[in-house]
């Protein structure tokens, strides 16, 4: 049976990565199918290896939780073909709010996280400050600027998946800061078959990679890669504050300046900076309501998961 609650997810998250800054990997750990994520891509190879001499395709789409790729996959593709525009749209007409609100999505995930460890131990603690460290750094790069070729359009697929899949990371923001992002986007406007091939290539190569990773250390070390996940996400949020100075710009697929690198101000002094008004009251509306709509979820799940 189709499962529609599970495409929205993928929807969601196909959404979230279409956004510089924001990873699909925050969406699948706020909408609680992270780890089945990771699971299923990890298994996905051996059941296919043993599909070829005894496997029924029955048990290899059970052992591969096909349906469940399949499925988020398909509402992450729908979505990004069919969301770009109006995304991209909000990126230009409702910054604030659109920020905002994803601002207060990875802040609640956070919470959510967070209450999976011990916290106050030290290891754990020391883990969450890297973690965010680290993500703040990658955010705050200046882009280099490789020279098209096949083992660049390989390697910026295997980057940027990888990047999308852990919370925090943009995969479409690793692209640009390795100066590869308009190099992949021509190819994407102008149908280079063969450098999509080895970005997809690439893409495939680096997700099996990632998740294998991610999977061996969430099971060997639960509560240390959960802080470490956890300070991604405490680093995204440097990237989705709303309200940024412009220091550089780069030009876009249509010939559009659009910005490049940017620093966080305060609300007040943006509307100093810019005349605009820095729409405070509102930005705190969409963060509460992104809040709400997250922990509002993971009670109605832990409440279904109780009567169960």
């Amino acid at each position: 049976m189709f499962d529609l609650k599970l495409f929205l997810k993928g929807v969601t998250m196909g959404a979230a990565d279409i956004v510089p800054g924001v990873s699909g990997g925050t969406i699948a750990f706020i909408s609680g199918i992270y780890f089945r994520l990771l699971a299923a891509i990890k298994g996905f190879l051996p059941a296919l290896w043993q599909a070829r001499s005894h496997l029924s395709w029955q048990r290899f789409c059970r052992e591969s939780d096909l349906i469940f790729l399949l499925t988020l996959f398909a509402g992450i593709l729908l979505s990004v073909v069919s969301l770009s525009h109006v995304i991209t749209y909000l990126l230009h007409a409702h910054p604030i709010p659109l920020w905002s609100f994803f601002f207060g999505l990875i802040l609640a995930s956070v919470r959510l996280v967070a209450r999976e460890y011990r916290f106050f131990q030290f290891k754990n603690v020391l883990v969450l400050l890297i973690g965010g460290m680290l993500a703040v750094l990658i955010s705050r790069l200046s882009p280099a600027q490789l020279e098209p070729s096949m083992w660049v359009a390989f390697g910026s697929g295997a980057l940027a998946i990888c990047a999308m899949i852990l919370p925090g990371i943009s995969g479409s923001f690793i692209l640009v800061m390795l100066g590869t992002y308009g190099f992949i986007l021509s190819a994407l406007k102008n149908f280079e078959w063969f450098t999509l091939g080895l970005f997809a290539a690439g893409c495939v190569l680096g997700l099996l990679s990632m998740a294998n990773v991610l999977h061996w250390a969430l099971k060997r070390y639960h509560e240390t890669a959960l802080a470490l996940l956890c300070g991604f996400m405490i680093g995204a949020l440097d990237k989705v504050w709303p309200w940024k100075q412009v220091l550089s710009y780069r030009e876009n697929r249509h010939g559009e300046l659009v910005p490049l690198q940017e620093v966080n101000v305060s609300p007040w002094y943006f509307t100093e900076l810019n005349g605009d008004d820095h729409q405070l009251l509102l930005a705190v509306i969409f963060a509460v309501i992104a809040a709400v709509v997250v922990l509002g979820l993971d009670f109605v799940a832990n409440r279904k998961q109780v009567s169960e």
